[in-house]
């Protein structure tokens, strides 16, 4: 393993253009042309792609193409978990997505971050901080979740929102940058249940 993948690996600054990380981004390439191509896939294709591109996908998984990332080896996926049209995973660090998560369209899991000091930023200089999202949360269209973020389980994020920073368990959390509107119960709207008031999530 050479010195910028092991950096990067560690979560360390370190220069993306490099021939190993180069190779790795064409796997990617090759692996998501064939996954986001117009034309008929067989559910069991599709599948076997993302199985190939992802590190890990649970049972279940579905990802409406397009689909986007950097290297797509260190996202792993959680059973049931819906992702739909457009999404940009770049996991220059780990992007761990729980299982029975729904993600809707043009939302943006982003790990890399790039130097504030214009010399170093001007050499290529980035690193990578995890992001994380828990069992059963809600991130509606658009949304777009920052480098080093985690949210907590059952959460709903409305649509365009940004996330900053980490949001706990089970809360509703909408806006930029992204703050937590009230807590979600067992009495939330939902079949059989009348609406409540607040914001509106999105698609």
């Amino acid at each position: 393993m050479g010195e910028n993948k092991r950096r990067m690996l560690a979560g360390d600054w370190y220069l993306p253009d490099d021939p190993e990380l180069a190779a790795e981004t064409l796997r990617r390439t090759e692996l998501c042309a064939q996954y986001n191509a117009p034309g008929p896939l067989s559910p069991e294709e599709r599948d076997a792609l993302l199985r190939q591109l992802l590190g890990s996908v649970g049972e279940g998984v579905r990802i409406r193409p397009p689909f986007h990332c950097d290297f797509g080896r260190y996202i792993r996926i959680g059973a049931g978990t819906f992702v739909n049209f457009n999404a940009v995973f770049l996991d220059t660090a780990p992007i761990t997505v729980g299982a029975d998560v729904q993600i809707g369209p043009n939302v943006q899991l982003l790990t890399p971050v790039h130097a504030l000091d214009p010399g170093l930023r001007r050499a290529g200089w980035e690193r990578g901080l995890p992001v994380t999202v828990g069992d059963n949360v809600w991130l509606g269209g658009g949304v777009i979740v920052c480098p080093g973020v985690t949210i907590g389980e059952d959460t709903v994020v409305g649509a365009g929102s940004v996330v900053v920073k980490d949001l706990p368990p089970g809360v509703l959390a909408v806006g930029n940058p992204a703050r937590t509107v009230r807590a979600l119960g067992p009495d939330e709207s939902g079949p059989g249940r009348p609406a409540r008031g607040g914001a509106a999530p999105g698609p």
